[in-house]
């Protein structure tokens, strides 16, 4: 990094692990600039104009709409070299406006993949085994059998894995330690690659036939939107388990709690919404073989921290003109580096 430069990394005041400012703190010639998500829209606007580097928060909900990386904010901000976001997703960045204005996105894809697997499995287990149901109950009520609130072993059924990235390959290896048997269904990736992470290739409608539990793990992106609605619920086995973790909007969440209503699903594990939160009288927070989580699959303290760190040294490799390893728009690189030097230099 030139010395002549004072590189600024922008970030809003929502919740990040203290080892990002830390570790960016101790990079000569990098200040970081904390601006206020609410309350004083002027001064975000002049930090993120300042700002080479922006920390975004990849919970679209979490942040206004105007401070989202879209072209509205680029055109605003000439001097923004890179928009980092803090979790694996980058819901609140427009890659292809990025792209356009030569700005690098990079994601911290895999930093919080055990996290999210640990949760993806507790929540298999809180539904089967009605774990969620039998503490409610015994809170309230006396009388009732301990039979009224028996579950299901997950050991020994199939688990269909929707999306086998860094965190469906960590879901596959816990569920084979309960003796599952995994399919899964991911478009990127070649059937030897699936086997390679642990799983048969399956098509989605082989899956939807065969799988007791149905986990996603698959992006939200025009190809996923929607992509459980009412007619792949009721492609499912019925009595099966529906768990996601993956985004909001990725399936239908009327036509989910149909399905569970009917019967026809024993029970679901949600732990992502649109909008999140869910307003207090959503009809799937109305029904006890729902557990429902507020998009804390990844937000454990390891998993913060993991991501966290993980966003400084890409940052700080940036700066030194080295090549992140989770770059999301690879093509803007040469152009990445043009900017940065030319950045440098004033």
């Amino acid at each position: 990094m030139s010395n002549l430069a004072q590189w600024r990394v922008t970030r809003f005041d929502v919740w990040i692990n203290p080892v990002f400012d830390e570790s960016m703190k101790q990079e000569q010639g990098v200040t970081v600039e904390v601006a206020p998500v609410t309350g004083d829209d002027d001064a975000a606007w002049a930090a993120l104009q300042r700002a080479h580097f922006y920390q975004i928060t990849a919970a679209k909900d979490e942040l206004p709409a105007q401070f989202h990386a879209r072209a509205s904010l680029l055109e605003r901000c000439p001097q923004l070299l890179c928009v980092s976001s803090t979790g694996a997703g980058y819901d609140t960045v427009d890659v292809e406006a990025c792209t356009h204005a030569g700005v690098a996105v990079v994601s911290q894809i895999g930093g919080n993949a055990p996290a999210v697997a640990e949760m993806a499995i507790g929540l298999m287990l809180a539904v089967s085994r009605r774990i969620v149901e039998s503490d409610r109950k015994l809170r309230r009520e006396r009388g009732f059998s301990r039979e009224s609130v028996m579950g299901h072993d997950i050991g020994g059924k199939v688990l269909g894995i929707v999306g086998i990235g860094h965190a469906g390959t960590r879901t596959a290896a816990l569920a084979r330690a309960f003796g599952m048997r995994i399919l899964a269904v991911d478009p990127l990736l070649s059937a030897e690659e699936i086997r390679a992470r642990g799983a048969e290739p399956a098509t989605l409608e082989e899956m939807l036939t065969q799988a007791d539990i149905v986990s996603l793990h698959c992006p939200r992106d025009a190809s996923t939107l929607n992509l459980f609605n009412a007619e792949r619920f009721a492609a499912m086995r019925p009595g099966a388990i529906f768990i996601s973790t993956a985004r909001g909007g990725v399936h239908d969440e009327m036509a989910l709690a149909e399905a569970l209503r009917s019967g026809h699903l024993a029970g679901a594990g949600l732990d992502v919404w649109h909008p999140e939160p869910p307003p207090l009288d959503h009809p799937l927070l109305a029904l006890d073989n729902v557990v429902a989580t507020f998009h804390t699959a990844g937000v454990s303290h390891e998993g913060r921290h993991n991501v966290a760190s993980m966003a400084a040294q890409q940052i700080i490799a940036m700066l030194r003109g080295e090549r992140p390893a989770r770059l999301v728009n690879p093509q803007v690189w040469d152009r990445f580096k043009a900017r940065l030097r030319e950045a440098s230099q004033c």
